[in-house]
């Protein structure tokens, strides 16, 4: 292991994960719950998470070719990226309720 990798991956998680709905989820239950408790149940499942893509990755690695590795993972970026910008400029039927409120007020 190199202390480069080891910092880059840090900082590339610990940035990915800074108001992601994971961490609002604990700071849910931490408010609710109480501290510790909830820290030591999400620390072991990010742990648990990480070990299994760890795993899961290294099997992929042994089958596949960095560089399809590499293809797949841009295209499916790609893609989520547009289904996201897709769904924020055309939203679903759950969001038309909201939408018809807003440009018609209720009548008193």
């Amino acid at each position: 292991m190199t202390w480069k990798l080891f910092a880059a991956t840090f900082w590339l998680i610990f940035l990915a994960e800074l108001g992601d709905k994971t961490q609002l989820a604990v700071m849910l239950q931490s408010a609710i719950h109480g501290r510790a408790g909830v820290f030591w149940a999400a620390s072991l499942a990010l742990v648990l998470s990480t070990l299994l893509a760890v795993f899961l990755g290294g099997l992929i690695a042994k089958v596949v070719s960095e560089r399809v590795i590499h293809a797949v993972g841009g295209v499916l970026f790609l893609v989520f990226g547009l289904v996201m910008v897709y769904s924020a400029i055309r939203p679903g039927p759950d969001i038309q309720p909201i939408l018809q409120a807003v440009e018609k007020p209720a009548e008193d």
